[in-house]
């Protein structure tokens, strides 16, 4: 069963929310992709680097990357709920009112300056400065969180609420409540002994589409993604990753990943062609930065569920495989640029090529 309601099961109040969370979702996605992908590529350019692409076998289910760190990528992790977090879920997301998104608490953070005139409204999702208050927080150590305001007197107002939010929720917590929710334990992490235990940790890392020893954001994305399926409604993390040079992006649909890729200007021409548009007409909407012979787009990856990573149908309890997989290549898209309205993504299998 769903941890969250689909439109069918929603009153025509409730309906129109989940509506206005989509329609932000989908701008805060292009601010996401610009901050994680577009400004990393500027800063390597910058420093006069030479950026390191992402090879197409890093994105396999249960592949392993390579554990180096980019300083000239952008890390953040950002949490935005549908609706309002309640309180007594503080002790594993910590949240509270020394950081809130306040000029007091931001001047303590050094994100704010003193010569600048606050604006108690930036911290909203609708306001024309909101975006500004996001890029200078999203490299603050641990979460953003983006909720729902009940205090609002608009119904449906949104707010970057609180920042340097720690997810403290133990893996072995998060493993554990999976695992059950899959019908591989009844009760415990460890009722078939530490090797089984240790099977379901190394799933639950392949569930979210990461490798077993990443730490850092990538497991607080994937840790707090978890957690927020005791709440019933949709919330979507953003994770960008220094080491695996891509935004990371877990909502109800499951865990996508986008990043920068270069394609030759013979292969941009036979993209073009292939969905019956001009080459000039691709590289206007789709490239994002032009070389001499090349182009950079960016790539869309997501990933399915296989049944083994799915509720059985019975709901029977089962027994752990760890050689099958859990995840499969669901969609591969060249998306367009940010700020491109007409264009839809681009179906181009390049993974298993």
């Amino acid at each position: 069963m769903a941890f969250w309601c689909v439109r069918e099961e929603l009153s025509q109040e409730d309906r129109l929310r989940r509506s206005y969370y989509e329609l932000l979702r989908d701008e805060l996605d292009q601010h996401m992709v610009k901050y994680a992908l577009l400004d990393s590529y500027d800063n390597f350019l910058s420093k006069k680097i030479d950026y390191p692409f992402v090879e197409k076998r890093e994105l396999k289910p249960r592949a392993r990357i390579p554990a180096i760190e980019h300083e000239c990528q952008n890390s953040f992790l950002a949490i935005f709920m549908e609706e309002t977090i309640p309180s007594e879920h503080k002790k594993y997301i910590r949240f509270f009112e020394s950081n809130k998104t306040t000029k007091i608490n931001l001047l303590r953070y050094e994100r704010l300056s003193l010569s600048n005139k606050f604006d108690r409204t930036q911290k909203y999702l609708d306001s024309a400065h909101f975006h500004d208050l996001l890029k200078r927080l999203l490299p603050v150590d641990y979460a953003l969180l983006i909720q729902r305001n009940p205090a609002s007197r608009g119904k449906n107002r949104y707010s970057l609420s609180h920042f340097h939010v720690r997810i403290d929720w133990p893996i072995a917590d998060a493993a554990e409540d999976l695992a059950r929710s899959l019908r591989y334990i009844s009760k415990d992490l460890y009722e078939k002994g530490d090797k089984y235990a240790e099977d379901i940790q190394k799933k639950f890392f392949e569930y979210y589409c990461l490798p077993v020893d990443v730490g850092g954001r990538r497991t607080a994305a994937i840790v707090a993604s978890q957690y927020f399926k005791r709440i019933p409604c949709i919330t979507t993390v953003y994770a960008g990753s220094s080491e695996s040079r891509a935004l990371i992006r877990i909502s109800e649909r499951g865990v996508s990943k986008l990043l920068l890729m270069k394609f030759a200007n013979s292969e941009m021409d036979q993209i073009a062609e292939a969905n019956n548009m001009t080459s000039r007409s691709f590289k206007k909407n789709y490239v994002v930065h032009r070389q001499k012979n090349s182009g950079i787009c960016i790539f869309q990856a997501t990933y399915s569920f296989t049944n083994h990573a799915r509720m059985p149908d019975d709901g029977k309890l089962r027994e752990i495989k760890p050689d099958l997989n859990w995840l499969s290549v669901g969609g591969q898209h060249i998306v367009a640029k940010p700020g491109v309205w007409k264009y839809p993504p681009l179906s181009l299998n390049v993974i298993y090529t």
